[in-house]
């Protein structure tokens, strides 16, 4: 029998991230660790499919590192750059020179990135009000680094869901 890690957040503190971002620092290692696991095996052209009306693969993994960099563009006190809306707006489109080995290493630097840039923020910033978007929608430092974690883990969850039902379908295609 093989033992596994325990997850994240019972490994205990992040090395250098302020008490407050423990949490979010968790959750966002936890996704990054998760990731190829919930991928492995996936067939590569099945990567763009979607179901039910729902988000292909694709979409989740461009999603889960284009979601990082806006919301800490927006801690940061930014609003987001032309890029950054082309970024969102080409999201939901089929990009199939991309493959999931590069949309995962993409996501794995933008938390590696994110991580850092907790380790410089100061607790005494987490309470700073941020506005969020065209609409300028109140938020803080501390609520946009939490949300950029737990909406993360939200698209890895729907992910891994999606992954596993494509997988399932290609194994019974070619079963048949």
């Amino acid at each position: 029998m093989t033992t596994s890690k325990p997850e994240v957040w019972l490994r205990g503190p992040v090395p250098d991230i302020p008490f407050f971002l423990q949490p979010a620092a968790h959750a966002l290692l936890q996704a990054r660790e998760e990731l190829p696991g919930c991928l492995k095996g996936f067939p590569e052209e099945r990567l763009w499919v979607s179901l039910a009306g729902r988000a292909s693969v694709g979409f989740h993994l461009l999603h889960l590192t284009g979601v990082l960099d806006r919301l800490i563009a927006y801690a940061e006190g930014k609003q987001l750059t032309k890029a950054q809306w082309e970024y969102l707006r080409q999201e939901s489109k089929p990009h199939p020179t991309l493959s999931t080995e590069v949309l995962i290493h993409r996501f794995d630097q933008k938390v590696t990135e994110t991580l850092e840039i907790f380790k410089r923020t100061s607790e005494a910033s987490l309470r700073e009000i941020r506005v969020v978007g065209r609409k300028k929608l109140p938020s803080t430092v501390m609520g946009l680094y939490f949300h950029a974690a737990e909406h993360s883990q939200r698209h890895l969850g729907q992910l891994l869901v999606t992954a596993t039902v494509l997988k399932h379908q290609q194994a019974e295609f070619t079963a048949e």
